[in-house]
């Protein structure tokens, strides 16, 4: 077998080892061991430690160089990670925390954690938050400090994630893009790149979109419980019902609702259904179909335009890299009322619902994740806003004058139902449909989804947060 098959096979049994379907319908452990408990990350990280702008030398490259062919094969080079440690430059320790990430093999876990402290100046080894993965605690406080990356970052990387996913290779390759390294990390599937239309399973374990579902009338949707969930979206007159189990199991939607093409993403670790107008983009692109990357930034899913090889931001619809980021595409949001399906049906009495096969003759878990997420992220999201816990569920709006404001779901219904107004910055909320919306002064809706507050406040630092008090 040649030095390529070995590196195939190496690869394949580390891929099946690290596979955490974080997006993909089943209930996951973190990497490295435990399953999640704490409810909450850190809230205080010790003081960044101080860094370089040195270049790195010859003898550090070639180490760095020879650590990362090493990992590829599933091995981990200590005399090449004991000459990068010795550096103590920190910047580095973001390719300690890829390295943790594609590591399986228990017994290389606590030479890398040393060098992360060596690298840095802090053992996270005593720190409760170990108990979710060394991987989680050490990428954790890299975000939350905010280090450069070393040189040559992003070529680096590649070698270790283009090993694992070939098809991530494009957006390794532009140089230009807008991605920012440190925060992606892989979420633990494959990239789904199936044709537009594919019916069809991945083969190698992606999270598969679902193109044109069956729809079908409310009368025909009594199969899923009135009081489940369900992410209502209104488009051209027409209003559609998408169930919460299917969302989980696809996690990306392509359809067409009221004479508009719309690809609906859901993120599972951030709580977050979008809509998106794939029309909205300049003339002479063409319409994106949207698919999951594998790839998470900061534990939201990396959504990427099959045709273009795109990468997009799944939060804010920005392209981040390829011909879209070159055409400065950032698609249009629409709507998603994130509510109960006998309360939407009753508030959109002809609406249609995804089938319960969804159209492909798939059968769907009532509950696919088995509250997977309930004890808190699974993934690094680095330092947390503080002023509402990390899961709390609000509602997200970009204002007409385009600042993020955000209102606390359960605050914002105890509100509402106590016959209150729920306004700020413009922006005023209603129910509808057993969930929330938003609308402007001119009584127009403005786009809004649901989002857990740690996904929303990392994405929008600067939100204006509604309280009780206006």
């Amino acid at each position: 077998m040649g030095a390529n098959g070995r590196r195939a096979l190496a690869l394949g049994a580390m891929a099946a080892a690290l596979v955490l379907t974080a997006c993909g319908g089943q209930s996951a452990s973190p990497p490295g061991g435990a399953p999640a408990t704490a409810t909450q990350p850190p809230e205080r990280f010790p003081a960044a430690p101080r860094v370089t702008d040195a270049p790195l030398g010859a003898r550090v490259d070639g180490a760095i160089t020879g650590l990362l062919s090493a990992a590829t094969s599933g091995k981990l080079d200590r005399g090449a990670l004991q000459t990068v440690a010795g550096t103590r430059d920190a910047r580095l320790a973001w390719l300690i925390s890829d390295l943790l990430r594609v590591n399986s093999e228990p017994e290389d876990e606590e030479p890398l954690v040393a060098a992360f402290t060596t690298l840095t100046g802090v053992d996270v080894r005593g720190g409760p938050e170990l108990t979710r993965s060394a991987w989680t605690s050490v990428t954790d406080h890299l975000i939350a400090w905010d280090l450069p990356a070393p040189p040559d970052y992003r070529r680096r990387k590649a070698v270790l994630f283009t090993a694992i996913e070939p098809g991530w290779a494009p957006f390794f390759a532009d140089s230009d893009s807008a991605i920012d390294w440190r925060l992606v990390s892989w979420g633990g599937v494959q990239i789904d790149d199936r044709r537009a239309g594919d019916r069809e399973p991945c083969p190698r374990g992606c999270i598969p979109a679902l193109d044109d579902p069956a729809l079908t009338g409310a009368r025909d949707g009594d199969w899923y419980p009135d009081e489940r969930i369900v992410f209502g979206v209104v488009a051209g007159g027409e209003a559609v019902a998408f169930p919460k189990n299917i969302m989980e199991i696809h996690e990306m939607v392509n359809v067409t609702i009221g004479g508009r093409r719309l690809g609906i993403p859901y993120c599972t670790l951030c709580g977050s259904a979008q809509a998106y107008d794939l029309g909205s983009v300049p003339e002479g692109v063409t319409t994106p179909v949207l698919r999951t990357s594998g790839l998470l930034s900061r534990s939201n899913k990396l959504m990427y335009d099959l045709n273009s090889s795109s990468a997009i931001d799944t939060f804010t619809g920005r392209a981040l890299s390829g011909r879209l980021q070159d055409a400065s595409v950032t698609l249009d949001q629409l709507s998603v009322v994130t509510g109960t399906w006998g309360a939407w049906k009753a508030a959109h009495p002809t609406t249609r619902i995804v089938a319960q096969d969804g159209g492909i003759g798939r059968e769907y878990a009532e509950d696919p994740l088995g509250g997977r997420d309930d004890d808190g992220p699974i993934f690094p999201i680095g330092d947390v806003d503080p002023r509402l816990p990390v899961q709390a569920q609000v509602l997200g709006v970009i204002t007409p004058a385009g600042g993020p404001v955000a209102f606390p779901v359960d605050r914002t219904r105890a509100a509402l139902a106590a016959g209150k107004p729920v306004r700020l910055a413009g922006v005023e909320v209603l129910a509808d449909g057993g969930g929330l919306r938003a609308r402007g002064g001119d009584g127009r809706t403005i786009a809004s989804h649901q989002a857990f507050w740690f996904a929303w406040s990392q994405f929008h630092p600067t939100t204006r947060l509604w309280t009780t008090l206006g």
